[in-house]
């Protein structure tokens, strides 16, 4: 339950993605327009990119609304990046974890959200912990569903699979235990965006010249956007994204997403 953004593309000033566009992801966070589970998000919100010469990317979250910080739309004035990850928070179940518990996180190159939620948390997952490591469950960033997903999703690119296998394997393999779970990931390492569409809203927006835009719904009211398809692994570049399709969990061929995609 929340809004996400990411964007590839010539270096832009943070302002200029996410506070300026008329239904920029800043007013998403009180005022959404395609949003189907919670109307207001405003527990927590952060941004994560990416400058010149650093693969890591830094990250700027806080535990409040982004309008209650005074701060930001000067950062966001300033801070140019051509690689951006952003997300507004409507918190699934109240917890104590503060900005620790607001995407994006984070590990070596990658950053990671999730809009969604896992249904019959935390319960429904606990025969999945023992697929981790005991120091991944140990070094998870915060104690909720979306923290535990980005570890599932994070073994498995560590363990060398790509990004678009890592998030269909996990988005199946917590499908399949908590099926009533929402799962829109996004995930970006700098040069690529991998996402899904798995329960709610997701689009993008691709010009040549001026980079790609996923999002859980529209900033502004460009003709240009598209939806894509519910149950849809989202793959792109700064020019290009291509859509394949999800299987069911019940699905025999599962276990690998669709060879054929759709533009």
């Amino acid at each position: 339950m929340c809004r996400h953004l990411a964007y590839l593309g010539p270096p832009e000033p943070l302002g200029r993605i996410l506070t300026e566009p008329p239904h920029s992801l800043y007013r998403q966070s009180w005022a959404p327009r395609r949003q189907r589970y919670g109307t207001v998000n405003a527990d927590g919100f952060g941004v994560g990119w990416y400058a010149d010469g650093d693969p890591a990317p830094a990250r700027y979250r806080r535990a409040g609304p982004i309008w209650a910080d005074l701060s930001f739309t000067d950062l966001a004035r300033v801070v140019r990046s051509s690689a951006v990850l952003a997300a507004v928070r409507d918190a699934t179940l109240a917890g104590a974890d503060a900005e620790a518990a607001a995407a994006p996180y984070s590990s070596d190159r990658w950053l990671f959200s999730h809009n969604g939620a896992v249904a019959g948390w935390p319960r429904s997952l606990a025969g999945l912990a023992p697929t981790l490591p005991a120091a991944d469950l140990l070094s998870m960033e915060a104690r909720n569903d979306s923290a535990f997903v980005w570890a599932l999703v994070l073994g498995r690119l560590r363990g060398g699979d790509d990004e678009g296998q890592a998030l269909a394997d996990t988005v199946l393999e917590v499908a399949e235990a908590a099926p009533a779970s929402r799962l829109n990931l996004l995930l970006t390492n700098g040069e690529t965006i991998t996402a899904t569409a798995w329960g709610d809203t997701l689009w993008y927006l691709s010009h040549p010249g001026r980079g790609t835009v996923v999002a859980s719904e529209p900033y502004d009211d460009d003709p240009h956007w598209q939806e894509v398809p519910d149950r849809t692994l989202l793959a792109a570049s700064r020019t290009d994204v291509l859509l394949t399709p999800l299987k069911e969990p019940s699905d025999p061929l599962a276990s690998a997403p669709s060879k054929e995609p759709r533009t």
